[in-house]
């Protein structure tokens, strides 16, 4: 698997602590099969998770050089995941947040409760700049969960959806698991990611057969496990099999 969302960046947000714990991570995570990651330490303006570009570009080359010594063999990429904001363009032109692997593509977090009112403004100015929005475990907002059919207006605009596939697992709750099985099975989600903080255990050795037996799609497997995480390290066109 090729992870899109991780937490593996230490001493930035309420990942790893250290890098030591970020050194255990990776080995558990090759151990479980990844072979690319890439680190999306969170960005929440007004928190104590605004750590800029330059930061985050030494702590992930101090990173980097400590796997590569420990004889880690997962290719590593930098991203942010980006707590959704007025000024989102702003800080994206500033060099504070950054999207993923210098690409066009910029991951995005929404409240998990109320939205704010002007969600969609936002994402249509990022659109109209040439930005593909990447909204992370959309089966965790309430929204989607009481209203799955609201997301659709998201997809029309251009928003891609990665899923938490812990959440096939129940890590966060029966809605949140009945929520991306129904996006799954309609075809909605374009990536999956562990979204992993401190847990060791990754859960792929029963993965693939779950996601086939929900798409019923080798490709589309494939999909979600690699070939669309390609296609954003490479700052490619998505083609979405619907």
């Amino acid at each position: 698997m090729k992870d899109l969302h991780s937490h593996v960046l230490f001493g930035i947000d309420d990942g790893c602590k250290d890098i030591e714990e970020s050194i255990c991570l990776l080995k558990e995570a090759e151990k479980d099969g990844i072979t690319d990651l890439v680190v999306t330490p969170h960005y929440i303006k007004d928190t104590k998770y605004t750590c800029n570009n330059e930061e985050k570009d030494k702590l992930f080359e101090e990173l980097k050089a400590k796997a590569k010594e420990e004889g880690i063999e997962i290719n590593l990429y930098l991203g942010n995941e980006v707590y959704i904001t007025e000024n989102l363009l702003e800080l994206l032109k500033k060099k504070e947040i950054t999207t993923i692997n210098n690409s066009k593509y910029v991951l995005l977090e929404f409240p998990l409760g109320n939205m704010l009112y002007n969600t969609k403004d936002i994402i249509y100015e990022l659109v109209v700049a040439g930005y593909v929005p990447i909204l992370a475990h959309p089966e965790r907002y309430r929204i989607f969960q009481r209203h799955p059919d609201h997301i659709d207006e998201y997809l029309r605009m251009g928003v891609l959806l990665q899923g938490n596939y812990k959440s096939l697992y129940g890590k966060y709750g029966k809605e949140a698991k009945k929520t991306l099985t129904l996006f799954l099975k309609n075809k909605k989600i374009t990536f999956l990611g562990s979204d992993c903080h401190h847990e060791k255990d990754f859960k792929l050795k029963k993965l693939k057969k779950k996601l086939k037996s929900l798409t019923k799609s080798d490709n589309m497997v494939e999909d979600l496990l690699e070939n669309n995480f390609n296609k954003v390290i490479l700052n490619e066109n998505i083609g979405i099999r619907r």
